[in-house]
């Protein structure tokens, strides 16, 4: 399943991707054949099962790009040995069950959503979806001219071009340079012989994880579980490489394109998971994206949605971003307000209010199956600690003022900016230097 790109209302693209679970009975985790099997109970009559495989851009090569999208979503568009795609989905429906696949930057994850009382009879067609996929070539050409159109209308949405830019210009012959979704180049080489092969030797006990949100027994989680795995193989010892983004100097790559405006994104550091600065820095990103709004959109009217964020991931980093018709005040507005923090730290206030509005978040997302599934997948395979989704909230509220400031500091250094516009809109010089620019005197057209 693709991601889906959308303009998000400002507010939520200050939040940060980490959940904290409602507590119902507790939660627990058992390993069976080998492989770790994290079980929520719900208090409600929805079953979330999600099976994950680690790695993600690890997996494969940048020339094979795409491979791993494609072969999730072929488990659930191609049909299975037993039943061809419509019979498959028929089946499903007709017991208002879903079975979908995911990938990102460190993981795929294939899951199931359905009424507990339907559980018997949604549970052989998941197992049917990841142990016997039918890669049926016809579908698979067909996912496949899907994922191209996905991938092109991503590359014309200037938002989305400029992140690719920035990421691949910054991990560049690194994993995190590749595209999960593909390149057009990439994606149109695939077979379904090739699909089918790789998810043949990615599907292993050694990468699996299991989340399991609801109210099942535990005999019953245990015997559906032993019967899988019993099916797939253990694989080789795994383990997922963390790579920290740290860049030596500013540095800057232009591209010229036709928008309506520029683009411009940077990317720089940020604590790698389970770090003592890890809890800090995500609150002090926030905080800081705040302050960035309101001084480039509310006092110089530079842009309508100026963003700072933490991509949080195996290879995490900070992310900069916004598109203005003054590219070079933009950036010494930028970099004097990172000089400001760094001198002035911020306040007590502020923390206290970010640390209200975090885990007010953090609740309000966290109240469907789906999304503490989530929260516990990404929490194992990110921080290798899914109970992170549960103590998140006293973890939180433990961080200071000291420790918000030193962090800021610590990780915020040097940046690796991108542009995407009309270079003779922009002076590199501004970005490369290590001196913040001056703030330049004369008012353009906004």
């Amino acid at each position: 399943m693709k991601k889906i790109f959308q303009q998000l209302p400002i507010f939520t693209l200050f939040l940060v991707p980490v959940f904290v679970l409602a507590q119902t009975d507790k939660a627990y985790d058992m390993n069976i054949s080998g492989v770790k099997v994290i079980v929520q109970p719900s208090g409600n009559e929805i079953v979330v099962i999600k099976t994950i495989i680690k790695g993600g851009v690890q997996n494969y090569p940048g020339s094979k790009a795409g491979i791993e999208d494609l072969s999730t979503r072929a488990l659930t568009e191609c049909g299975t040995l037993k039943d061809d795609k419509n019979s498959f989905k028929n089946k499903l429906d007709k017991i208002s069950a879903q079975v979908y696949g995911y990938t990102d930057m460190d993981y795929a994850t294939i899951s199931i959503n359905c009424i507990k009382r339907d559980f018997e009879t949604a549970w052989p067609l998941y197992t049917d979806a990841l142990l016997t996929p039918r890669f049926d070539n016809k579908e698979f050409e067909r996912i496949k001219q899907d994922a191209i159109n996905i991938i092109r209308a991503i590359e014309s949405n200037p938002d989305n071009a400029i992140e690719n830019m920035a990421r691949r210009t910054a991990f560049a012959g690194k994993n995190y340079s590749k595209d999960p979704q593909g390149t057009i180049e990439t994606v149109t080489k695939l077979t379904s012989i090739e699909a089918k092969k790789y998810w043949q030797s990615v599907f292993t006990r050694a990468k699996m994880v299991i989340v399991i949100v609801g109210d099942l027994d535990k005999a019953i989680i245990e015997k559906k579980v032993k019967d899988l795995l019993s099916k797939v193989p253990a694989g080789t010892p795994f383990t997922q490489q963390e790579e920290g983004y740290s860049p030596s100097v500013n540095s800057f790559k232009s591209r010229q394109r036709e928008n309506a405006t520029n683009y411009i994104q940077g990317i720089t550091s940020a604590p790698l998971p389970g770090s003592p600065d890890y809890d800090a820095f995500v609150l002090a990103i926030r905080v800081f994206s705040m302050r960035h709004f309101i001084e480039i959109r509310s006092k110089n009217g530079l842009s309508y949605a100026p963003r700072v964020q933490f991509n949080q991931g195996k290879s995490p980093y900070s992310n900069f971003s916004v598109s203005t018709t003054e590219p070079d005040k933009y950036i010494a507005i930028a970099r004097a307000l990172i000089d400001k923090v760094k001198k002035e730290g911020f306040t007590e206030e502020e923390l206290k209010s970010e640390k209200t509005g975090y885990l007010t978040g953090l609740y309000y997302r966290q109240e469907t199956n789906e999304e503490q599934a989530a929260a516990l997948a990404t929490n194992e395979v990110i921080n290798n600690n899914w109970k992170r989704s549960i103590d998140i909230k006293n973890d939180m509220n433990n961080v200071t003022l000291e420790q918000l400031n030193k962090a800021f500091a610590k990780y915020i250094g040097n940046i690796t900016w991108v542009y995407q516009g009309d270079p003779k809109k922009v002076d590199s010089r501004l970005y490369i230097q290590k001196e913040t620019p001056p703030i330049p005197t004369e008012k353009k057209a906004f």
